[in-house]
């Protein structure tokens, strides 16, 4: 199957798990889809939604620490009501493997509309590299993992977290999508085939948006 791969880099990142309103925020230890269609969107200039682009991912970091910072709740008229201090957990050096079918992704990656981010406004990346490749299907038995899968998923384990797939542009801005997935902190053996696998990178990679499980 013909693919795009974006590799795209950072300084840190940090995914806010939806049920952590207040107080320690701790990080998902990959991106959601909102995350990853919040960086597309960017790269295009518009809003792009799960139904426009097909996308699979592996998110890999260096390290994780905990660091403090100033949180500001605005009022309706985008003023600050108040501030506070949050400890918040952080994700050194993160690369995300970008897969994709669009190819016109290509073009919005090159040269982004917008500055591009991993989780929050401070977490800026960029593009390190964008490459067509193939991905080859009917693999039974490779590597999976450092993404996420809808849940149920046969043959996969890993801890279940109900995440939005997208949000409205309109304030205050709204969950779409939300469900169930199953997140795989690491590289796992699997068999089965339901992931494509990617050949030159030795891992399989999970199209969300393909007809996979549901």
């Amino acid at each position: 199957m013909k693919c795009l791969r974006i590799k795209i880099r950072g300084w840190t990142s940090s995914f806010r798990y939806p049920v952590f309103i207040s107080g320690f925020q701790p990080t998902l230890p990959v991106p959601p889809l909102s995350t990853v269609y919040g960086l597309i969107s960017a790269a295009r200039g518009q809003v792009i939604k799960p139904e426009e682009a097909d996308v699979g991912y592996l998110f890999f970091s260096q390290a994780k620490a905990v660091d403090v910072e100033t949180v500001y709740e605005l009022e309706e008229k985008l003023r600050v009501s108040k501030t506070n201090i949050i400890k918040r957990e952080i994700l050194y050096n993160p690369v995300l493997y970008l897969y994709t079918t669009c190819m016109e992704m290509k073009d919005w990656f090159r040269s982004p509309a917008y500055q591009l981010l991993l989780g929050r406004s401070s977490d800026l990346c960029s593009v390190e590299e964008i490459k067509e490749i193939d991905l080859e299907e009917n693999v039974q038995d490779m590597k999976v993992g450092c993404t996420l899968v809808p849940f149920p998923f046969r043959g996969i384990n890993g801890a279940l977290q109900a995440l939005p797939t997208h949000f409205t542009m309109d304030l205050p801005r709204k969950a779409q999508g939300t469900r169930m997935f199953c997140i795989i902190d690491r590289l796992i053996k699997y068999k089965g085939n339901e992931f494509l696998y990617d050949g030159e990178m030795e891992w399989g990679v999970y199209i969300h948006g393909l007809g996979g499980p549901s």
